[in-house]
């Protein structure tokens, strides 16, 4: 729900975007209704979007968009040329962020239900290009190379190197941390009327360009299976990853909250140099548009935590390890998709979760 408008400037587009939907829903009683970084959902985001189909007269393509938060912002610019359908098709990109750190540095409240902020956010500045191949029928790939320049703030906007228990929160020690990382991610993807499979895998490679940037090798795969049981549907999913060389606390496996481990905090579970989660979830028709749904999930840091530089879950008192049940509600309309989980945590702790996506499309 909110307000879009769209104008063409010649061969341009621009789109303008207004969501007030956060506002509305946090304004509708719930009290202990929470976004998965445990901040109260009265956001008003807006965003906007500049297309140019052909901007040199050869059919280049350029997406400029920015969006806005209370609390984040990203903006992003991609050039694409045209290429042959066979050879890879190349895209520029030039993007900047700015979000709390939550996941790994937030403060679990309320027996780990919620992450409260732990006073860190990352600047982030991305410059590079992406590969796409040539999709084959069931697999693709993209192959990327981008300098990284990362930078910790205070909540006053202020570069810090250490984080209020006095920890370093950059790897080198000083104000930034700048990388040069090559990535390659595979994806394999097969389904037919009963059931589907989905397999990826991202792996990273920091470059030792000049003695101090981070050199670091890291995985990370998704595995999920869904297959139809009479009407309802079972849908499971396993997330693993690792990372070995020079690490920034920021860069750690963050355990913990919608898209997690459901029943918790973001990160509230953990943070450490390796991950698994493991999630399942049934779903069943109550009516055209609304589904019903059970869900088991839990992950573990496996014992990874203490490798984490200034090791932030063992300060925090985070478990490494935990597990959330629940259930919830899933509407589809042409507005977007809106869910709403209710989950306890091992600790008998409570949380409801709240889902928007794809609205204002």
């Amino acid at each position: 729900m909110g307000a879009q408008k769209s104008i063409h400037a010649g061969k341009a587009k621009i789109d303008v975007n207004v969501d007030f939907t956060h506002k509305l829903c946090a304004s509708l009683m719930v009290p202990h209704l929470r976004s998965s970084n445990g901040s109260p959902l009265s956001l008003i985001v807006g965003s906007l979007c500049i297309k140019h189909p052909n901007l040199f007269g050869g059919s280049e393509k350029l997406d400029v968009s920015w969006d806005k938060g209370l609390y984040d912002s990203n903006v992003l610019v991609a050039y694409r040329r045209p290429r042959p359908e066979w050879l890879a098709q190349q895209s520029f990109i030039i993007q900047h962020s700015l979000s709390p750190e939550i996941g790994v540095h937030g403060v679990p409240v309320d027996n780990f239900s919620r992450s409260g902020s732990g006073g860190v956010n990352l600047s982030k500045l991305s410059v590079g290009m992406d590969l796409n191949e040539p999709a084959s029928s069931k697999w693709s790939s993209t192959t990327s190379i981008k300098f990284e320049h990362v930078r910790p703030l205070n909540d006053d906007g202020h570069s810090i190197t250490r984080d209020v228990d006095g920890f370093p929160v950059t790897c080198s020690g000083r104000l930034h941390d700048s990388m040069v990382v090559l990535k390659q991610e595979s994806r394999f993807a097969k389904a037919n009327d009963s059931s589907f499979c989905h397999f990826s895998l991202q792996i990273e490679q920091g470059v030792p360009v000049l003695s101090k940037w981070l050199i670091f090798n890291r995985f990370k795969f998704v595995a999920s299976k869904g297959v139809k049981v009479g009407p309802a549907f079972l849908l499971t999913k396993m997330t693993g990853g690792s990372i070995v060389g020079d690490m920034a606390p920021y860069q750690a496996f963050a355990i913990g909250g919608l898209g997690s481990v459901r029943g918790y905090g973001e990160g509230a579970v953990g943070s450490g140099r390796s991950c698994l989660v493991a999630n399942s979830e049934l779903t069943f028709p109550v009516s055209k548009m609304l589904e019903g749904a059970v869900f088991l999930d839990c992950g573990t840091d496996l014992g990874s935590g203490h490798l984490v530089p200034g090791n932030p879950a063992l300060r925090q008192g985070k478990p490494g390890s935990g597990f959330g049940l629940g259930y919830g509600l899933r509407l589809k309309s042409q507005f977007g998709h809106f869910q709403v989980d209710y989950a306890i945590n091992a600790f008998q702790q409570r949380t409801l979760y709240f889902g928007l996506s794809n609205l204002a499309s």
